[in-house]
């Protein structure tokens, strides 16, 4: 495996297997690795013969009262987890290479629509640093394909409308959620989590479980809602948001059928989101 902190350096070493015609995956990573990267990385190993990942904490996408200082840096564990995974190459800038000139003079990406409302309500500018980091890893790698977790859904729809919307030749792979036994969406951010609130975040995905029987049972949608925040509320959690939308994020109609509910809520100072779909009844 090598790594690369260099974009032309990196450039060079992918130079020859693109020349080869070998199909090139992407794996873009924040570090502090856990078993949902690493099973990005392993479908990217199936679906590619040479896997990039990379481990860039994206300051960019960071709000002034988010967690960018204390974000868990774990570069070496990381860089043996991704050997051990299988993965070719890891590129592994800094801010100063990403961003020469500083992030106030540096040129935005920004998805109108899907970045909107959920996430990209409490989190204003978050996925504008997101679609720009991801669209600048997808110049500097040229891949052929690139995976995302379904767990960061609404990420997942603004980096397929991107993709799009500027005509890149990318494969977007969306790799299911990968999850605790108690059912709890593996994060990194779940280490910020007490012992006792690490049970009880595994709350989070038995009421989506729960609003999902009664909603596909055809129970009203506004009224279950509330019952679900309401419970939430009652475990300890404080709702961001409980909604329901289509897979494209747009508002659920009399005539949709297919269907997400995603929430986001706060344990603590630790914030948690996770996503589950459903089949609405006719």
């Amino acid at each position: 495996m090598h790594i690369h902190a260099d974009i032309q350096e990196l450039r060079a070493a992918l130079l020859p297997h693109r020349r080869a015609g070998q199909r090139i995956g992407l794996v873009p990573t924040m570090g502090n690795l856990h078993r949902g990267h690493l099973a990005l990385v392993e479908t990217a190993r199936a679906q590619c013969d040479v896997v990039v990942a990379s481990i860039f904490v994206n300051p960019l996408q960071f709000g002034p009262n988010e967690d960018l200082d204390n974000y868990p840096r774990t570069l070496e564990d990381d860089l043996a987890s991704l050997r051990e995974a299988g993965c070719d190459l890891v590129f592994t800038p800094t801010p100063s290479t990403m961003y020469p000139r500083g992030m106030g003079s540096q040129s935005l990406v920004r998805v109108p629509e899907v970045s909107e409302g959920l996430c990209g309500g409490s989190r204003p500018g978050h996925f504008d640093g997101v679609s720009t980091v991801v669209s600048m890893l997808f110049h500097i790698v040229q891949p052929d394909v690139a995976c995302f977790g379904e767990k960061d859904y609404q990420q997942l729809a603004v980096i397929r409308r991107m993709v799009s919307d500027l005509h890149l030749p990318i494969e977007i792979i969306g790799v299911p959620t990968v999850r605790e036994d108690s059912g709890l969406a593996l994060s990194s951010r779940n280490g910020y989590l007490s012992d006792d609130q690490h049970a009880t975040a595994a709350r989070l995905q038995s009421t989506l479980m729960e609003l999902r029987e009664q909603l596909e049972a055809g129970a009203d949608i506004d009224r279950q809602l509330l019952q679900g925040l309401t419970s939430l509320r009652q475990a300890g959690f404080e709702p961001d948001y409980l909604e329901l939308r289509t897979p494209d994020l747009g508002q659920v109609t009399a005539t949709t059928r297919d269907a997400i509910l995603l929430v986001a809520a706060r344990l603590g100072p630790t914030r948690l989101i996770d996503n589950l779909s459903l089949t609405l009844p006719r």
